[in-house]
This record gives C-alpha cells, sequence and structure tokens, in this order.
C-alpha cells in the first residue's frame, strides 16, 4: 500500500510492487523541525532544572588517627531570584547534614542581588558551616567584598579572599584555603597560603574559583605552565589535598564532548577530575547557573558532595 503523502505532489503513483522511499524530504523537515524543538526545549527548559549531586572521594583513609568529613561545593549560582531549584538543592544539602558548605564564586552577577543571595543562605541550616570566595562575576557586578563578607557572615559563612579558615573534627584540622579571583581579584597566593601555614592543619583544600588557577600554583612542563615552585616559603604544595573550581559551567552546551564556548581563565580544564602528576588533583564543579545564553545542554547543574579524611 503506497502512502499517499509520500508521493511527489501531483506526481504518478509509485508503480505495483514498488517499495516507497524511506523518508521524503516533507518528513524529513518534519522530523529535523521536531528534533529542533525537542533539543531546544531541553536545553532551555529542562536541562537547567536537572540538578545532579555527585559523590566523590578526596582521599584514602592511611592511619587511624584521621577523622571523615563530608562537605558540599555549591558554585555559579549566577543567582537573579531564589526559585524551585534553589529550593530543592538546599532542602537536599540539609538533609545531607554536611561537615560544611562551600561556595566558589559567581554566586551573585551584580550588588543588586545581594538581598537574593542573603535569601538564598538564609534557607541552609545556619549551625552549618559555611565557606565562600568570590568570582569574577561578582567583581565585574560591582560587588563590595566587605558586603558580600558580611551577608556570609550572617549565616554562619567565611568569606576567604586570600584567607584561610581552619575546620576542626575530632581533634583534627582541615585548612580551607581561598584565592582571590584570578580575572577579577588580585590573588595573592604566598599571603593566602603563608596563612594556612600559620594556622597548621592536618590537610588543606584550596578553592580557586578559575580552574587556571592551579597551573599558576603548580610547574608542570608537560603543559608549558612556569609557575613558582611553591607559594610560600613555609609552606609545601605536596600538603594540598584537592583545588576545587567552578568557572566552566562543564562548557554550559556540551555536544558530544564538544564545548564552543569556554569562559576565559578556563585553561585546558572543562569539567570533572584531573589528576595530573606533580599538581594536587583539581575537581572542576558545573555549577547550578547559567551566564550569556539561558541554556545548558549536555551539562545539566551540579552539586559535588565530597568525602575526605583527615
Amino acid at each position: 500500500m503506497t502512502d499517499r503523502d509520500d508521493a511527489p505532489a501531483g506526481g504518478p503513483a509509485p508503480p505495483a510492487g514498488s517499495r516507497s522511499p524511506l523518508i521524503t524530504r516533507r518528513r524529513f523537515l518534519a522530523l529535523g523541525a521536531a528534533g529542533a524543538a525537542a533539543v531546544g526545549g531541553n536545553a532551555f527548559l529542562v536541562e537547567p532544572r536537572r540538578v545532579e549531586f555527585t559523590r566523590h572521594a578526596i582521599n584514602a583513609r592511611t592511619s587511624p588517627e584521621q577523622r571523615q568529613v563530608r562537605f558540599v561545593q555549591v558554585t555559579d549560582l549566577h543567582l537573579h531570584s531564589v526559585g524551585r531549584l534553589h529550593r530543592r538543592i538546599v532542602a537536599e544539602v540539609n538533609r545531607l547534614k554536611p561537615d560544611f558548605v562551600l561556595f566558589t564564586g559567581d554566586s551573585v552577577d551584580d550588588k543588586e542581588r545581594l538581598p537574593e543571595l542573603a535569601s538564598l543562605l538564609e534557607l541552609f541550616d545556619r549551625r552549618t558551616p559555611k565557606y565562600a570566595i568570590a568570582g569574577n562575576r561578582e567583581y565585574w557586578g560591582g560587588v563590595d567584598m566587605a558586603d558580600l563578607a558580611a551577608i556570609y557572615g550572617r549565616y554562619n559563612g567565611r568569606l576567604l579572599v586570600n584567607k584561610s579558615a581552619v575546620h576542626e573534627v575530632g581533634g583534627r584540622g582541615l585548612a580551607v584555603i581561598g584565592l582571590d579571583d584570578l580575572l577579577g581579584g588580585q590573588p595573592d597566593g604566598p599571603g593566602a597560603f603563608g596563612r594556612a601555614a600559620a594556622k597548621g592543619a592536618d590537610a588543606h583544600l584550596v578553592l580557586a574559583h578559575c580552574p587556571e588557577h592551579r597551573d599558576r600554583l603548580f610547574a608542570n612542563s608537560a603543559f608549558g605552565v612556569h609557575a613558582p615552585p611553591a607559594p610560600a616559603p613555609d609552606f609545601d604544595l605536596r600538603q594540598v589535598a584537592a583545588v576545587l573550581s567552578g568557572h566552566t559551567h562543564g562548557g554550559q552546551v556540551n555536544l558530544f564532548g564538544w564545548t564552543p564556548i569556554l569562559p576565559p581563565a578556563s585553561g585546558r580544564y572543562v569539567r570533572g577530575w584531573f589528576r595530573d602528576p606533580g599538581a594536587a588533583p583539581l575537581y572542576v564543579c558545573r555549577g547550578i547557573g547559567m551566564s550569556s545564553l539561558p541554556v545548558r545542554f549536555g551539562s545539566p547543574p551540579e552539586v559535588a558532595v565530597f568525602t575526605i579524611w583527615v
């Protein structure tokens, strides 16, 4: 039987016994349009709301004195208003009861959005400590660092701009070292690491919004990176358990491994773990929000959950 819609307009029907073409131009265009609409709908409406909580173990236990610490990384909120997605994220973080929460930059895009950040932080369990750094968007948006620090401080948080804090658990200490943003700020590695060394800790985490910052800290000739052998004379970089970054959004649009656009200072990093010899492991979290275009494709929002033995 012949499908009349498949016959050329005004042309003769296929002869008896012949096979109809598998797909006509009309049907091909219809399928293409439907596919484009589905992809567009997913990129605009579905994937930006399909947040994933990923789990990661930074190290293994090596001695009975060590204590396990669990923490959550929230990055690149690009917060305009607190919506259902954000409430779902906070509810899950509160349910996990982490030892602390990290905010690794680009929480807001301009100073007018600071009240929304306060509204979001108010939803988190106030008893949970929070450590934060600034990203390029805070600087480019005219956010005053004193105002940002005050908001985090109001909700049991600390803004670490070239500073460090030691989180203690069971008599053990985990130093959280916050570096200023590579694009918009004035990073001071020697100062930040020197302060961490002075405080003393059993393990160290480095927060750096732009992942390329890792290459500024660690000399790695295989990639043509030339950095000082240590950021502070009294600090051994081998003490760094991991560097945690955001900034890239995982590419935001990821076409089967190809990311057409990455922001400056991404370096060779897009998302996930990087464990090159001679440098501390780096994790690049895909983050929550979007910039430039309100789409995500092949790179859904992410909240990263880590465990580390200290």
